[in-house]
């Protein structure tokens, strides 16, 4: 089959690797389309340090089932699936106490294992779900990052009527503000320097817009103030504006080795809550009722394809800032 292979930090290539049999308990998905993400830009450049090398990259992913491994009983050829990448261990401390995101052994589909950027891709059944017949294939990898925002609103368990700024105006900052609008939120304002990202905000719901968080003005503060830049400079300015009694929320991925400042007496002096929110836990399946109920509007979210041998200029996109939700269509020729 043709993949795209991230052989080490900074090596992409575009080849053909064996076709992927299924094992015990697992299956094989012929893959419809699989997005792109940050994660993705990092793994290229040696910044995520959990990526194993070499790797098929792509972690947000939808298809149909094209084989089924021994003892795969829930699944058969021709479902429709989509699949939560996260693999854990089972036997660690973590995964003891339902914390499988921060598994000693954690791993991942598209990251520490080969991924959806092929035509194939080899997944384990107890992570697989069939989709509603209201979710299109080529919307369902839409699912993985909003399963992310499901989880993110897990830890912030934000109360009806809070007021949330949101920094980013990407896919991921325009799902979560999708998703809080959804969950009762008082408003939701977005930032973002990129004043074609804020026009697509205000269309899908934002209440406030700009392109600096001094332009805004809320009577109450925020109770929420989340990052979905991975951005220092964001983030430090995200932490000078919860509320007192607030928290701040660092969603985005940074580069693994970046610091920022912030005032500890402010932290302390108004009470000021920091959660971070890493990837996905228990959240998935109702990520996949949400997609099915609309909650999210799949179409506005996904506005570039790709085929497997322009998997670079799709990432040199994403860079730029062009469009949201990119995705790599495996079937497409290339232009």
């Amino acid at each position: 089959m043709r993949a795209v292979v991230i052989e080490e930090p900074n090596k992409l290539s575009v080849t053909t690797v064996p076709d992927p049999t299924p094992g015990r308990g697992e299956v094989v998905v012929k893959v419809t389309a699989a997005g792109l993400c940050g994660t993705d830009v990092h793994m290229l450049a040696g910044e995520f340090g959990p990526t194993k090398y070499p790797v098929i990259p792509g972690h947000e992913f939808s298809g149909e089932i094209v084989a089924v491994g021994e003892g795969v009983t829930a699944f058969a050829e021709g479902d429709k699936i989509a699949a939560d990448p996260a693999i854990y261990c089972g036997a660690c401390h973590f995964c003891a106490i339902g914390r499988g995101n921060l598994c000693e052994q954690w791993g991942t589909i598209g990251i520490t294992v080969d991924g959806a950027a092929a035509e194939y891709v080899k997944v384990p059944a107890k992570n697989c779900y069939r989709l509603p017949e209201t979710v299109e294939l080529r919307h369902a990898p839409l699912i993985e990052p909003l399963s992310t925002i499901v989880r993110g609103f897990d830890i912030v368990d934000p109360k009806l009527g809070d007021h949330f700024l949101i920094y980013g105006a990407g896919t991921m900052g325009l799902l979560y503000m999708q998703v809080a609008q959804r969950a009762g939120a008082g408003s939701v304002s977005v930032v973002d320097i990129n004043a074609d990202r804020l026009t697509v905000a205000k269309k899908l719901g934002a209440d406030h817009v700009a392109t600096s968080a001094d332009e805004l003005e809320s009577r109450l503060g925020w109770q929420v103030v989340t990052d979905c830049t991975g951005n220092v400079k964001a983030i430090e300015d995200g932490l000078t504006r919860p509320i007192r009694g607030g928290t701040f929320q660092q969603f985005g991925c940074a580069p693994d080795q970046e610091m920022a400042q912030f005032s500890p007496f402010r932290i302390y002096n108004d009470e000021i809550r920091i959660v971070g929110s890493m990837a996905i836990l228990h959240s998935y399946g109702r990520a996949v009722e949400l997609l099915g109920k609309g909650v999210i509007d799949s179409e506005t979210m996904i506005t570039h394809q790709f085929a497997l041998d322009e998997y670079a200029e799709a990432l040199e996109t994403f860079k730029r800032g062009t469009g949201r939700k990119l995705q790599i269509v495996p079937d497409k020729a290339a232009a």
